[in-house]
């Protein structure tokens, strides 16, 4: 069973090559992530083709993974690869989100920090500055 990065891809139409809900869909799709997200689901044997392209989008160079069709079909409890693919899909669809939600969590931690030390550095600098006029000025 072959599966396509593009298959995921929640930018484009089902006529351009998604083949999964939007729900069970993300922009831009890594094979990585697919990767993962099929082994969130419990397959286990896959092997992964990087800069391959689709044969109806040959200038897109952007992987597949190819998977063990019984071994997919029994992990994720489907009957067809449709089911496979939405299985991964919403995997995917979550795993993405969780990243993302963790990543804002980063980015308010920092910059809470950095404004404190900044604030610290600028008080800093302020003395300094006013130090140095007074010995400038002989005051």
């Amino acid at each position: 069973m072959k599966i396509w990065t593009r298959y995921f891809d929640s930018k484009l139409s089902r006529s351009e090559g998604r083949r999964v809900p939007k729900e069970a869909s993300i922009p831009n799709p890594s094979l990585e992530g697919v990767l993962w997200a099929s082994r969130d689901a419990g397959i286990n044997r896959t092997k992964k083709v990087e800069n391959i392209s689709h044969p109806s989008r040959p200038y897109s160079k952007e992987g597949m993974l190819i998977l063990s069709t019984k071994d997919a079909l029994l992990a994720t409890n489907a009957e067809s690869k449709e089911g496979v693919l939405q299985s991964i899909g919403l995997r995917l669809r979550k795993n993405f989100i969780d990243a993302k939600s963790d990543q804002k969590q980063n980015i308010n931690n920092k910059n809470n920090n950095s404004r404190q030390k900044f604030s610290q550095r600028k008080s800093f600098k302020n003395k300094s500055k006013s130090a140095n006029r007074r010995n400038k000025f002989g005051r």
